[in-house]
């Protein structure tokens, strides 16, 4: 195992992290470039304004990972037990907030402009000494910025499916949707082209709109996650895999009669409790139950952190593998 004590992920998860990271790296490059090229053409366009806010919004998940990545690699202590793990939900809450609180503002912008009937004025630009209409770099760029969003949205969530990362799973959805958005504003651009002076404001809410529904997305999973909701996969709200793993294999010992399983997650990985009922006429000592919680860290790779409790009597409402 490479890492530090509970940060420790195994070689093949440590590498998927590594290049998780420098995939970040790589899309706050990538966006920069995109916002410095749709800043220097936006104009009066609300649309083209409001698509510049959502490009600088892009670059709050991969920030918020970077640094949740940097707290999650220190060591567990006596003042931190359970590692430093949720600071990757920590920074998933306060990206959602930032977007939810930018996607209001920016919906009520575009509202109000549109209720103003405000005709933004797009007019014309010189280049090399040939004059043209300023709405078309608006929308040969938009149209752009489509490509490398995509492609880095797709390597994101390949990532994100590896390492069981909620962080950056909002944040490649965010940006395979970013087509929907770009498309809006091309819209809305052209809609000024031919006379629609609404158009520009309509694609403005649509584009605040789709900010607005990431946000209360990722705030809803970020909120779910620190407040201890069932482990779950990555897009799904079935259980996750490892709950039904951890009780199968402390039922698969002789001396357990009964078994259920809680599972916190972390993060990366799990904290996971195994509560067992020893069979009738068994008396498990500390080699038993040590042996057994050896066999439940080997189950999968999150479930590193756990911990056997023998008890009387199942405590109710954990059974996790439930569906409901």
């Amino acid at each position: 195992m490479k890492g530090r004590g509970y940060s420790a992920l195994p070689p093949e998860k440590s590498e998927a992290l590594h290049k998780a990271v420098r995939l970040q790296w790589i899309s706050l490059v990538v966006m920069v470039i995109i916002i410095v090229a749709v800043g220097l053409v936006a104009g009066q366009s609300q649309a083209m304004r409001t698509a510049f806010v959502e490009d600088m919004l892009a670059l709050l998940p991969p920030i918020a990972f970077l640094l949740g990545v940097w707290r999650a690699s220190k060591s567990r202590s006596p003042k931190h037990p359970y590692g430093h793990h949720r600071a990757m939900s920590a920074g998933h809450l306060v990206a959602a907030v930032a977007l939810l609180a930018f996607g209001l503002s920016l919906l009520y912008n575009g509202a109000s402009a549109l209720a103003m009937a405000e005709k933004p004025p797009v007019g014309v630009m010189s280049l090399f000494g040939q004059t043209f209409w300023a709405g078309w770099p608006m929308m040969i760029v938009m149209s752009l910025t489509v490509v490398p969003a995509v492609i880095l949205g797709r390597m994101k969530m390949k990532l994100a499916e590896e390492l069981h990362d909620q962080l950056l799973s909002a944040d490649a959805d965010m940006l395979k949707a970013d087509w929907s958005t770009a498309l809006a504003t091309v819209a809305g651009v052209a809609g000024i082209g031919f006379g629609l002076w609404w158009a520009d404001s309509a694609a403005a809410i649509l584009v605040s709109a789709s900010i607005v529904k990431d946000g209360v997305t990722n705030l809803r999973i970020a909120i779910a996650t620190l407040l201890d909701e069932r482990a779950t996969p990555i897009a799904s709200r079935d259980p996750h895999p490892v709950i039904g793993k951890l009780r199968e294999t402390a039922l698969s010992q002789a001396w357990v009669g009964e078994a259920a399983v809680r599972v916190r997650d972390m993060g990366h990985v799990f904290h996971s409790e195994v509560f067992v009922v020893p069979a009738a006429g068994h008396h498990p000592g500390t080699i038993e139950l040590d042996a057994l919680r050896h066999q439940l860290c080997e189950t999968d790779w999150k479930a590193l952190d756990t911990v056997v409790v023998p008890v009387m009597e199942l405590p109710s409402d954990i059974d996790e593998t439930s569906t409901a």
